[in-house]
């Protein structure tokens, strides 16, 4: 009788810690159902860079522990970067790929920490951009993703390249305003 009460009792706890997780989750999607990637473009050039890496998490920029759901990028896994002129494309198992455009990268760095992984020091790629809102709100959101390179020295690499397209859509932005001020 004792062994049937403990187990009522811990069927109770699990299932109870379970609907906490869902409603947690469910929350957390209808809170950034507004925020994505943006369509992958039809023609990219030849890829600058590709890199086997793990994605860990987005999160709000310099919030490392508050998880996002964006779309394409909500589940942790296994995936492929690839860094273009146009911006950066993200492939991850069981995701849709998520593009980035190069103009909507603020910056690339290194990152010890994120939301349920902890590494060397700047064993992390810290990816800094502007989601795609379906519904702007008042204040521009920035995402942080957070990518684990697989192989030693793409970290450098993938934070080089990333540093290097985000320069060029710069440029390009700046003389674009240039010339249609004249």
């Amino acid at each position: 009788m004792d062994k049937l009460i403990g187990a009522i009792v811990a069927a109770v706890v699990v299932a109870v810690a379970v609907w906490l997780m869902v409603r947690s989750w469910r929350r957390r999607s209808r809170r950034d159902a507004r925020l994505g990637a943006y369509p992958v473009p039809g023609a990219l050039a030849a890829a600058l860079l590709e890199a086997e890496v793990l994605y860990v998490a987005s999160t709000p920029e310099g919030e490392p522990f508050e998880r996002l759901a964006v779309d394409g990028l909500a589940f942790r896994g296994a995936g492929r970067l690839e860094v273009f002129d146009a911006g950066v494309l993200l492939r991850i198992a069981g995701e849709p790929p998520s593009f980035i455009p190069a103009e909507r990268i603020v910056g690339a760095g290194a990152a010890s920490h994120a939301i349920d992984r902890g590494v060397e020091p700047d064993g992390l790629v810290a990816l800094t951009w502007q989601p795609h809102e379906s519904e702007p709100g008042e204040v521009p959101v920035r995402i942080d993703s957070y990518l684990r390179a697989r192989y030693e020295g793409d970290t450098a690499r993938i934070i080089a390249a990333v540093t290097d397209i985000t320069a060029t859509a710069g440029s390009q932005t700046q003389q674009e305003g240039e010339a249609s001020d004249a």
